[in-house]
């Protein structure tokens, strides 16, 4: 039951990979890390105190980081770049095309200050287009975890996987509700609870959304089946077609635009298999802005009222 799921404290995901990556180069000396002039917003400190020898400073060079990543690779190093989500796809895409998905090399896309809840910053660094621009790639990973320890886990997982991977994470203090020591397997969606009504996927900081607007929606007598879609790309198509198969409708919820995302990314599985209706939570087809995080995801519909309406939507569909 989701009323069961609690939360262990509030932290941001972007520390849950500082830690990630320091535990990782106590345990592999091949991991080297990358900046673009953000060693302190990506949560860098302890890993170049401890290992000051595998740390690169580039600057404000996001190109030329991406291009000195993929040459570490072919000397047997794991580069682990980072810099904020915006700086890390939009400004590089070409770079991460050419020099990285073209030859799949082994390089590990760290993104953080993801979608809206950016915050201050604005549009300019809020990317929304992120998700659908990396899985477009071919043989590119994308992972989106929902909270600080599912991030550590994710980044140490990450590590043992050989191919381009982009992980994305975000800025500000979020609840983090998931085991401390739990296992992370890419590509397997974690189903946080079992329904039989309505099928909720989501990623990144919108599952603790899902779990509240899942909160209410178990009250109101509707059994809900709540997966947190970790892994974008390669997508769990059995789990996503299983639940559809038993609940008949869906809601997706992400901090992304709902063109090419998570959302797009489900309703393929829903097309090519059991198609349902399906209710889409994600900015659409617009930039962001400047304020809170908590007022941007609410003026954006991004918020829990906006999951459980969908979800009344898709269920009243359903019924037709």
């Amino acid at each position: 039951m989701l009323k069961d799921i609690q939360v262990l404290n509030e932290k941001d995901t972007r520390s849950g990979f500082g830690e990630g990556i320091l535990e990782l180069g106590r345990k592999n000396p091949n991991v080297v890390a990358l900046t673009a002039d953000l060693l302190g917003s990506m949560k860098l400190q302890a890993f170049i105190k401890e290992f000051p020898e595998r740390f690169i400073q580039v600057g404000i060079a996001e190109a030329n980081m991406i291009g000195i990543a993929a040459g570490l690779t072919i000397g047997g190093k794991i580069p682990f770049t980072t810099t904020f989500a915006n700086f890390s796809t939009g400004r590089v895409y070409d770079q991460i095309r050419q020099s990285v998905a073209y030859s799949g090399k082994n390089v590990k896309i760290c993104a953080s200050h993801a979608g809206l809840t950016l915050g201050e910053d604005g549009a300019t660094h809020q990317i929304l287009e992120d998700i659908g621009m990396m899985k477009m790639l071919p043989g590119m990973t994308v992972i989106v975890p929902c909270d600080f320890n599912q991030t550590k886990a994710a980044t140490i997982a990450i590590a043992d996987y050989e191919g381009p991977v982009y992980l994305r994470f975000g800025r500000p203090k979020w609840p983090n509700f998931t085991p401390v020591d739990q296992p992370f397997e890419i590509g397997k969606a974690q189903v946080l609870s079992e329904g039989k009504d309505i099928s909720i996927f989501a990623c990144g900081h919108l599952v603790w959304k899902a779990i509240e607007a899942g909160r209410i929606l178990e009250q109101k007598g509707i059994s809900v089946e709540l997966i947190n879609i970790h892994t974008i790309k390669p997508l769990d198509v059995e789990a996503v077609r299983g639940s559809i198969e038993k609940t008949g409708c869906a809601v997706t919820a992400e901090e992304h635009n709902i063109i090419g995302g998570l959302g797009d990314s489900i309703a393929q599985v829903a097309a090519r298999h059991f198609p349902v209706p399906i209710e889409y939570v994600g900015t659409n087809d617009t930039f962001g802005e400047s304020g809170t995080p908590e007022d941007l995801l609410i003026k954006y519909g991004l918020d829990t009222v906006n999951i459980v309406a969908a979800a009344e939507k898709a269920l009243i569909r359903k019924k037709k």
